[in-house]
């Protein structure tokens, strides 16, 4: 994930949080649990925090003793970071690769670390719909090995989406594609 940053970026730390943050927007998180995230000091953080906060690309807000810091959705340069820091963790080719030549897929969505922007390595997928398997297998083979990162993938039929939507709600999850029903065709959603 470094790769396409640390040519621009010199500051690893800083390099995370912009990923944390920047992946998926809704994402809250105070100084002491990044520190124990990136397993960094407070102070390596908190330096990094600091300046993306001075400079408005992220924002603050005190939550009892805590500060919680969120991306800035209004800074101008948000929607080309979020898109940055997409095809950094290689999203944007799970997407094309896989998700676009499936079958009648309905929906996908990223699941669990990835939804909160944390480049773990594994990419948890959940596709809703009549999916091809051995198609899905065969094109998250050739996919893991251009992203350099492991595809695990949820298969569910609308039926079962439904049942188990009590408990996403409960996990971290971002909605990468769903299926245009009025016009009948398949559209991508740029991380709304």
């Amino acid at each position: 994930m470094g790769s396409l940053f640390s040519g621009l970026i010199a500051s690893k730390v800083r390099i995370k949080l912009l990923t944390r943050f920047f992946f998926n927007p809704g994402t809250r998180a105070y100084l002491r649990e990044l520190a124990g995230e990136f397993q960094v000091s407070t102070n390596s953080v908190r330096e990094e925090l600091n300046q993306l906060t001075k400079t408005g690309l992220l924002s603050s807000e005190k939550s009892g003793r805590n500060i919680l810091y969120k991306a800035n959705d209004q800074h101008p340069l948000f929607p080309e970071l979020k898109s940055m820091v997409a095809k950094a963790m290689g999203i944007d080719q799970v997407i094309d690769s896989i998700v676009t030549r499936l079958g009648d897929l309905e929906k996908a969505y990223l699941i669990d670390d990835y939804a909160e922007g944390k480049d773990t390595g594994i990419v948890d997928l959940l596709l809703v719909g009549d999916i091809d398997q051995y198609h899905l297998n065969d094109l998250s083979r050739k996919t893991e090995r251009y992203i350099k990162r492991k595809i695990r993938s949820l298969v569910l039929t609308n039926e079962e989406f439904d049942e188990l939507m009590p408990k996403l709600k409960e996990k971290p999850r971002v909605l990468i594609w769903e299926a245009n029903k009025e016009k009948k065709t398949k559209e991508i959603y740029k991380f709304a």
